[in-house]
C-alpha cells in the first residue's frame, strides 16, 4: 500500500481506497457488499464506496461523493455514513475511515458479550501498535445510533469493535486504517486460540506500564 502525501491527486486517493476494498475482500474482512471505506479531502468532500457493491472489482468511478456536512453529492454511499461522518466531525486528523466485517472479531463480541474491549493486556503488539481497543455499545446497522455510539471514543481510539457488527478504524492514511483492521482481527484470532487452550494472563503491571509509556511516546497512530 502506498504512503499517500497530502498533495494527492483525487485519482490515487480513489485508487488506493479501492486496493484496501480488494485487500479486504481478498481477506474474508469484507464478503459481498459488506462494509465501506472513505477519504476526506482537504476541501471537505468526502468519497465513499457505493452502496451495496461487491469490493471484489470496485474501481474509482464507482465512488459516491458527500459534502462537508454529509449532503449527497453524487452517487449513492453507504447507508453506514453516518458512522463516517460522526468520526469526521469529532476527529480533525482524520482522513480515512474503514468499516469491516473481521469474522474473529465479530465471533469473539458474540462470545463474549461482557467484554468492554478487547483484552489486549495480554500482547505487547496490542498495547504499541492499538492502545486500547474499545467495544462500543451495539447499534443497528444503518442507523444514526450506528455515529452517535462512536462518539464518547473520539477522538481517542482509533480502532474500534463494533459488536455483533464489525470493526471501524479511522487514520490519516489508507495504509493506517488497513493496518487497524488487520490488527484487530488478528488479536482476536490469538485470543479465540487462546482460549481455546486454556485461557490467558496479563502481562505484569510493571511491564504494562513501559509498553504504554512507549505507546504514548509512539504517537496515536494505529500499526
Amino acid at each position: 500500500m502506498p504512503t499517500m502525501s497530502h498533495n494527492e491527486s483525487e485519482t490515487e486517493v480513489l485508487l488506493a481506497l479501492a486496493e484496501v476494498c480488494h485487500h479486504m475482500h481478498l481477506r474474508n474482512l469484507m464478503a459481498a457488499g459488506d462494509g465501506n471505506a472513505s477519504w476526506r479531502f482537504p476541501d471537505g468532500r468526502i468519497a465513499m464506496t457505493p452502496t451495496g457493491v461487491s469490493k471484489e472489482n470496485l474501481s474509482p468511478q464507482d465512488f459516491a461523493w458527500l459534502g462537508p456536512d454529509g449532503e449527497v453529492l453524487r452517487g449513492r454511499p453507504s447507508s453506514e455514513r453516518l458512522m463516517h461522518l460522526a468520526v469526521y466531525r469529532h476527529c480533525p486528523e482524520a482522513r480515512c475511515v474503514l468499516h469491516a466485517h473481521p469474522p474473529t472479531a465479530i465471533a469473539c463480541s458474540l462470545a463474549h458479550p461482557e467484554w468492554e474491549e478487547v483484552p489486549g493486556t495480554a500482547m505487547p503488539e496490542v498495547i504499541l501498535a492499538a492502545g486500547r481497543i474499545p467495544v462500543v455499545p451495539y447499534a443497528n446497522p444503518g442507523t444514526p445510533a450506528l455515529g452517535e455510539v462512536l462518539v464518547p471514543y473520539l477522538p481517542e481510539h482509533r480502532l474500534m469493535l463494533l459488536p455483533r457488527h464489525g470493526g471501524i478504524a479511522w487514520g490519516e492514511s489508507v495504509a493506517e486504517v488497513r493496518s487497524g483492521m488487520e490488527r484487530l482481527e488478528h488479536v482476536c484470532h490469538i485470543l479465540r486460540m487462546a482460549l481455546g487452550m486454556g485461557g490467558f494472563s496479563p502481562l505484569p503491571e510493571e511491564d504494562l506500564q513501559v509498553l504504554r509509556a512507549r505507546r504514548a511516546s509512539l504517537g496515536p497512530r494505529l500499526r
